[in-house]
């Protein structure tokens, strides 16, 4: 069996991840696994948000550009990153166990971000989540926040910000768990699209690779990340536009929930669905269909017209 290349970025959490798969192949299978540190363009663009500079496929189009130039095997991925278009010749073969898929708070006083005092300053890039804290308080001064997870928390502890809002999911990976001020409830801020889980991501013509990658693929997360993909595939959205949506298992049912916004938080629309776990792609989609037609269509055609890199998915 040859030895195995996992293609990451170098940022602590995505060696952290990396590590985690290269240790579980190595326990299942005893192959040989080693780490390519790739730097992608959303690594080298930290002055920016996001929004304006191409969106998320900007930390993974060198991972999977070494992939399909035989440089690595496979490259292991944040969900939340992966654009729902994938290159042709690649595909995704297993997603992870979900860590907690919640967004929490990091504050300076370690009191809640919503006890947070008028004016406030907080930290993130996310449109997705200063469209839903603008919604609860719209006093609150938003302010960019780019940078790997040990940066974000110096420039809140240097008093940059009152309050930062993070995934939960990369701070308990990397021991940062005892920073949480709030674990934020799902009706005050709901997760990205595949928050809180890893893409195995490989070429679709490896059956080696796609052989020892299927035991760490776990069904009831993959369910639940497909179903939220083709909600946000439907919308035809990117981190440009406030698009969330979390789904569950219930049994032999999948629950969701999703939401479209404006980014200064004026509105909101909100729905949720349930169906059949075995239909995860026909449920999202169904729920989009559910926002378009109660006014998400014009929320998403409005911010397209503002920002052109909306348009594509």
């Amino acid at each position: 069996m040859r030895a195995i290349v996992i293609g990451t970025r170098g940022s602590a959490l995505a060696l952290w991840q990396a590590n985690h798969v290269k240790a579980t192949l190595e326990r299942l299978h005893g192959v040989t696994v080693s780490l390519q540190i790739i730097k992608t363009v959303g690594d080298k663009i930290l002055d920016a948000p996001l929004a304006k500079v191409g969106g998320k496929g900007l930390f993974v189009k060198e991972l999977e550009e070494a992939l399909l130039r035989r440089e690595t095997d496979l490259a292991v991925h944040s969900m939340k990153d992966v654009p729902t278009e994938m290159p042709a010749g690649l595909v995704l073969t297993a997603i992870s166990v979900r860590e907690d898929p919640h967004d929490v708070a990091v504050t300076r006083d370690r009191r809640g971000l919503w006890e947070q005092r008028q004016g406030a300053k907080v930290g993130t890039s996310s449109l997705r989540r200063v469209c839903q804290i603008l919604h609860r308080r719209s006093d609150f001064q938003i302010e960019s926040l780019r940078g790997n997870v040990d940066t974000r928390l110096r420039k809140l502890d240097e008093g940059q910000y009152d309050a930062i809002v993070l995934a939960a999911a990369g701070l308990r990976r990397l021991g940062y768990g005892d920073r949480i001020s709030e674990t934020l409830a799902f009706d005050a801020s709901l997760p990205a699209i595949g928050q809180g889980a890893l893409g195995l991501e490989c070429r679709a013509d490896d059956a080696e690779v796609r052989a020892l990658l299927a035991p760490l693929d776990d069904p009831a997360s993959a369910a639940a990340v497909r179903c939220e993909r083709a909600f946000l595939e439907r919308l035809q959205g990117g981190c440009q536009t406030p698009i969330a949506a979390y789904a569950a298992m219930r049994g032999d049912r999948l629950e969701v929930e999703g939401l479209v916004g404006r980014v200064d938080g004026t509105e909101i629309l909100r729905a949720g669905a349930e169906g059949p776990a075995a239909q995860p792609e026909a449920l999202g989609i169904r729920l989009a269909e559910d926002l378009l037609g109660r006014g998400a269509a014009k929320i998403l055609d409005e911010m397209r017209a503002l920002n052109p890199l909306t348009a594509a998915p």
